[in-house]
């Protein structure tokens, strides 16, 4: 009989924001799947956990996804989880999530940490109908990708790293307008949590006049 994987979201900033049944979890699976083995050892090291941690990230996915099949088929059960957030969002797991679909094992997400939905609540904009863009291409396909954005509308989210939040933020201004309205979240659930709401040029400024750190999550206003 096929063992189950689970996909276990972590926190995001705060390690507190883990649910007992995630830690539940991740103490009764056969081993961990996981992108930083040191990452990944500290929040298990909180919790008491003590479970054998593999390495499966965006380098060695394909092949790690075959073994990881085989072990399930075998009876294991096996958990995924990731630096922060929850599994194949932004993230590592989508390959392992198709070929459990493609070998009819079970598979169960548990509900937990997202970095965009605390982002998008406290953004004050629309959030009845949006878009989740992820990451945005890092050179090829970039133009074409915040044309297409422009298009929908709906509210857009994004995910950016600090060292391109000036880039993509007049990228932003060119592609939906000097009057569109963004909310820019950082450091969520961290000591250093903020939001800041503005037109474009205002989150340009604001970006521009400090040196931002920490995974950041752009709401852009496009809706009707």
């Amino acid at each position: 009989m096929s063992g189950t994987l689970y996909f276990v979201p972590t926190p995001v900033g705060n390690l507190e924001d883990m649910t007992f049944r995630a830690v539940q979890v991740l103490n009764e699976v056969d081993y961990i799947l996981c992108e930083d083995t040191r990452t990944s050892g500290i929040l298990l090291k909180h919790y008491d956990i003590s479970k054998p941690l593999k390495s499966y990230h965006l380098h060695n996915e394909h092949h790690a996804t075959e073994k990881v099949m085989d072990d399930l088929k075998n009876g294991q059960n096996i958990a995924i989880i990731t630096d922060a957030g929850t599994p194949g969002i932004s993230d590592p797991g989508y390959l392992l999530a198709k070929a459990g679909a493609d070998n009819d094992i079970e598979m169960i997400c548990l509900p937990g940490a997202t970095a965009f939905v605390p982002a998008l609540v406290v953004s004050g904009l629309p959030n009845h109908d949006f878009y989740f863009a992820g990451f945005l291409p890092q050179k090829k396909g970039r133009q074409t990708k915040l044309k297409q954005l422009a298009e929908e509308k709906k509210t857009i989210v994004l995910y950016e790293s600090p060292h391109k939040i000036n880039t993509t933020l007049e990228q932003i201004k060119e592609f939906f307008g000097e009057e569109t309205k963004v909310s820019l979240s950082r450091e969520i659930s961290k000591k250093f949590e903020e939001t800041k709401r503005g037109t474009i040029n205002e989150l340009i400024e604001f970006s521009k006049s400090k040196t931002l750190k920490g995974e950041i999550v752009l709401i852009v206003n496009n809706s009707l």
